[in-house]
């Protein structure tokens, strides 16, 4: 072999193909949108749900949350137990926002707690204090 030659295989990059004008990339990105792009909740709309979360946290009420982010909606599920199906879910759909709010509490049973357009007042179900009814 002469000293120029090397036994790794190259590693030149293939070739970019523009379809219609536009870079593979960008065709990418148009059609990921539609199919691939899930809804998630923001940061202040995270601020609101763990403050809740966490104040059951330490009355020792629920245990353990799950997220999930799928393209027609975001969840967060509320577990007393791990093991457990989810006490609560608080969803939000976009596809909602104009018509009954985004936002909704969602009781184990399937029974809408709350629905609405502010999250803050929507998980305010959850967090309702007990009035204690006395005898006179």
């Amino acid at each position: 072999m002469a000293e120029s030659e090397t036994t790794e295989p190259s590693r030149v990059r293939p070739a970019l193909v523009v379809v219609n004008g536009a870079s593979p990339d960008a065709a990418q990105g148009a059609r990921g949108d539609k199919r691939g792009a899930a809804v998630s909740f923001s940061r202040p709309e995270l601020n609101v749900i763990f403050n809740l979360y966490g104040a059951k946290v330490a009355q020792g009420e629920w245990r353990d949350y799950a997220i999930d982010f799928t393209p027609a909606k975001a969840v967060f599920s509320i577990f007393r137990r791990a093991s457990e199906a989810p006490l609560y879910r608080i969803e939000k759909d976009p596809a909602l926002a104009r018509r009954q709010g985004a936002y909704a509490v969602i009781a184990a049973t399937g029974l809408v707690l709350r629905r609405g357009h502010d999250l803050a007042r929507v998980v305010r179900v959850l967090d309702r204090a007990l009035k204690l009814v006395g005898a006179e």
